[in-house]
């Protein structure tokens, strides 16, 4: 048996050593490398990618384990991950570069942009809502959407039967999702749904670009991301990070094949120095390398608490993130785009008032902490069941 680990665990990259800059203990950065080398041992994990870097610096940038396990491939820094949810930010962002060109009004019912939302009904007994969904309830999740995968109300069963997301363009799943009830009165409760894949549907007609293409022109290319994207070239394929088994994401469709779907909500590929790059342009007011996106009022303005203090928050989704999910218990909200931490206390997690962050159903996680200069990004592809105890633990590590 001995003999037959022994290929294996040469196949791991060595993991660097060297003196990490001020304020990181040496001793608890060993003692993250020896908990994942532990992880790839027993099978949690295939393999993994952690990034953090302080003051726009380096501290740790390792990989570990497999990127393809069954062919013996080693992970790589350069490894590219499904990002899931972590595409959601992408898509706010781009909606608030319109919104800073005065193309873009956030305050405006949906409807103004996307005529199939004028006549919504709510719940089962099709009510009238008491106003409409704004584009600011897209980005925060209180547009009364649902994802239908995650509850099992009347609402939830018509989007299983009717699926949405197998329709053939981004275009034609927003008009089958408009045809379906909303779960809730716009503005009253905070649930996790298909409101960023509408808002990607805004910004395609408001630009006049297909999704895909305005994230690349705008967003990607202009901060040298040039690992991320919706597809992916056969280069940039051979470097897919592969799950030990099967995980909710991965469809098995060839990857560098344009999806006609694109998912603004969750369809983008990255590597954890790309990813790091759009956190460090957040976490800067908007800019990186002297690209501006943002103005650093719009960057507060998102990384700020956006739910009124009316709005319900205990949703099945929220409650089922623990330290991750928008709740009052947790002292967490949510911005516009990913969750906010609003209070010092209450969170079993370690950090900062402010800091911010989202994950990815695919396993992948990042937080942004403006008070410490801080970014982690954790790449990793498991099933849903792993991901909480993996991101509590990474976050404590």
């Amino acid at each position: 048996m001995r003999l037959l680990l022994i290929p294996a665990l040469a196949a791991l990259p060595l993991l660097s050593q060297s003196a990490p800059p001020s304020g990181f203990s040496p001793d608890r950065l060993t003692r993250i490398r020896q908990q994942l080398r532990s992880d790839v041992d027993s099978k949690v994990i295939p393999g993994a990618v952690l990034l953090i870097q302080r003051n726009g610096k380096p501290a740790f940038h390792e990989p570990v384990g497999f990127q393809n396990r069954a062919a013996n491939a080693p992970m790589r820094t350069d490894t590219i991950f499904r990002v899931a949810s972590m595409t959601k930010p992408m898509a706010t962002v781009a909606a608030m570069m319109l919104a800073e060109e005065g193309q873009l009004d956030l305050w405006a019912p949906v409807s103004k942009y996307l005529p199939e939302f004028r006549d919504l009904k709510v719940g089962p007994e099709l009510a009238t809502p008491k106003r409409a969904p704004t584009v600011l309830d897209l980005m925060r999740h209180t547009s009364g959407l649902t994802y239908g995968i995650f509850g099992n109300s009347p609402v939830d069963d018509l989007y299983k039967k009717s699926n949405p997301f197998a329709a053939p363009s981004l275009a034609a799943m927003v008009s089958a999702v408009a045809k379906l009830p909303l779960l809730h009165q716009p503005g009253e409760v905070w649930e996790y749904s298909v409101s960023t894949d509408v808002l990607g549907r805004v910004v395609e007609v408001v630009s006049g670009q297909d999704f895909d293409r305005f994230i690349a022109e705008r967003i990607t290319k202009p901060l040298k991301m040039k690992d991320t994207g919706f597809y992916l070239t056969k280069e940039q394929a051979a470097r897919l990070a592969v799950p030990d088994g099967p995980m909710f994401g991965a469809s098995g469709a060839d990857p560098t094949v344009r999806p006609g779907l694109i998912m603004p909500g969750g369809g983008a590929y990255s590597t954890a120095a790309d990813y790091a790059r759009f956190c460090q342009m957040l976490l800067n007011g908007g800019e990186l390398e002297g690209v501006r996106l943002l103005a650093p009022h719009s960057v507060a303005l998102m990384t700020s608490d956006q739910l009124p203090a009316t709005t319900r928050r205990n949703t099945g989704v929220a409650v089922n993130l623990g330290p991750f999910g928008p709740t009052p218990e947790m002292g967490t909200s949510f911005g516009l785009g990913f969750a906010v931490r609003v209070d010092p206390g209450r969170n079993p997690l370690p950090g900062s008032v402010g800091d911010f962050s989202w994950s990815g159903i695919t396993g992948t996680l990042f937080w942004v902490d403006p008070k410490e200069k801080l970014i982690a990004i954790w790449m990793v592809q498991v099933p849903p069941t792993s991901n909480n105890y993996l991101y509590r633990r990474i976050r404590t590590l």
